[in-house]
């Protein structure tokens, strides 16, 4: 990992096929493995968040509100407490815990609690007519959205499994500028459910209502396909990545742009976010992964992989999971440049007939559970160490896994389809263009 300063303007970087550019030596790159960072986080920001819920009256004032939301939290704490029989001091571990998940640092112990799903623990959603290629899911859990090849974006209820409505795409709808065109690559929804953004081929990030599905605002920045969105957890920053090597930054509350980030030497094909104002990028064939510092105005440089890096996620603020399409997937830690563990060949063909690149990961974030996909025909999930990925078990499912989501702590979906998201390598007819919603099952005691 290398600490660099991030240029306010562009590199002169030369233009030409980037999929074929051979990496070249980082010649920054230092002896030392470590490196130190200090924590944005001020001390307000690790005291734990009191629940928010309506007023019961509306015209009380914020004191009185104040203090009613704070009765109410003492109360579920004495009655946490109550509820342990076994001595052990709920109200302090509770506390503690919030403190660590507003700091990003937690780390709950929950991969062991899940035993194999069986197929009465999986639904099938149906409804795009192309390969499914990416998903977004509410923070409560009881809607997500999904885009696909057919350009169309589709609204699904959860608890009931049913399509609740459907943006069409494509080149002939009249107004081009109020829908995608091209392939929907990447969809990001706020953790308070105000926006749903979607990014595509055609170059376009369109802002939509979650609740309408209206159309509220378009972004036209980038210079090619918009492969990545994330937004940063409890506000409504919004971060880019594109086929043009650049991450740009965008603030729905303006609606406005902000920056754009320069570093990477080839397509910027995934990025994620969490509560710091920072930003982890895949840097496809240039073998990167960075996190970008937005208010130091810098990155830290990670490299690991032999292949095109294709998906990276945070698990905590200390921690990423990536994968490359050279099948192996790497658990970094934020102070180290090189990967904390690597497992090859992680989701291996039998008959060794193509490459299995891996397509998707994600973690249940702030746990220890993880899972990745790819076209093996397995969804896999592991369980996260200090340092180590040790496999649970497998999920069957036949097609490409283009994306990957935890929600509710016990549901795992994935995006599904006959091809490859970013291109038409492999097509596996006997596949079908589906969302999976999995329900992971407690172990029994």
């Amino acid at each position: 990992m290398v600490l660099i300063k991030k240029r306010k303007r562009g590199n002169n970087i030369k233009t030409g096929n980037a999929g074929h550019a051979k990496k070249k030596k980082n010649s920054e790159e230092t002896d030392s493995d470590e490196i130190s960072s200090e924590s944005e986080l001020e001390d307000n920001d690790l005291k734990p968040e009191l629940p928010i819920t309506d007023s019961e009256d509306e015209n009380e004032t914020a004191q009185e509100k104040k203090m009613r939301l704070t009765k109410k939290y003492l109360d579920e704490l004495r009655t946490l407490q109550e509820q342990r029989e076994d001595g052990v001091d709920a109200v302090g571990t509770k506390l503690e815990e919030e403190v660590l998940d507003k700091a990003g640092r937690l780390q709950r112990k929950v991969a062991d609690k899940f035993a194999t799903p069986t197929s009465d623990d999986i639904s099938v959603l149906k409804g795009h007519r192309l390969t499914v290629t990416c998903m977004a899911v509410s923070q409560n859990g009881d809607m997500v959205f999904t885009g696909s090849k057919d350009c169309s974006i589709i609204k699904w209820g959860l608890s009931t499994k049913k399509k609740l409505a459907t943006i069409q795409g494509g080149k002939k709808l009249k107004s081009t500028s109020k829908h995608h065109t091209g392939h929907v690559l990447c969809l990001a929804l706020t953790s308070d459910g105000t926006y749903l953004a979607s990014g595509s081929i055609d170059k376009l990030i369109l802002i939509w209502s979650p609740e309408t599905c209206s159309h509220i605002h378009t972004f036209a920045g980038h210079r090619d396909g918009v492969l990545g969105l994330a937004f940063r957890t409890n506000s409504h920053q919004l971060f880019s990545s594109s086929q043009d090597r650049t991450v740009k930054v965008w603030d729905l509350d303006t609606m406005g742009y902000v920056e754009t980030l320069y570093g990477h030497q080839d397509s910027v094909t995934a990025c994620d976010s969490l509560i710091r104002e920072r930003c982890v990028t895949a840097g496809g064939r240039d073998g990167t992964i960075r996190v970008w510092k937005i208010v130091e105005e810098s990155q830290l440089v990670y490299h690991g992989h032999t292949g095109s890096v294709d998906c990276v996620k945070f698990i905590n603020e200390e921690h990423m999971i990536s994968g490359s399409d050279d099948g192996s997937i790497c658990l970094w830690g934020s102070m180290k440049k090189r990967p904390l563990f690597t497992i090859k060949n992680a989701h291996n063909l039998a008959d060794s007939s193509r490459q299995t690149w891996i397509t998707a990961v994600c973690s249940m974030r702030n746990s220890d559970l993880v899972a990745t996909g790819s076209s093996d025909g397995y969804i896999r999930l592991w369980k996260c160490g200090d340092r180590s990925l040790s496999p649970l078990f497998t999920v069957p499912v036949l097609g490409f896994v283009n994306d990957l989501n935890f929600v509710n702590n016990d549901t795992l979906i994935a995006a599904v389809g006959q091809e490859h998201k970013l291109g038409r390598w492999w097509k596996l007819k006997e596949s079908k263009n589906v969302v999976m919603v999995i329900k992971l099952p407690a172990v029994k005691t």
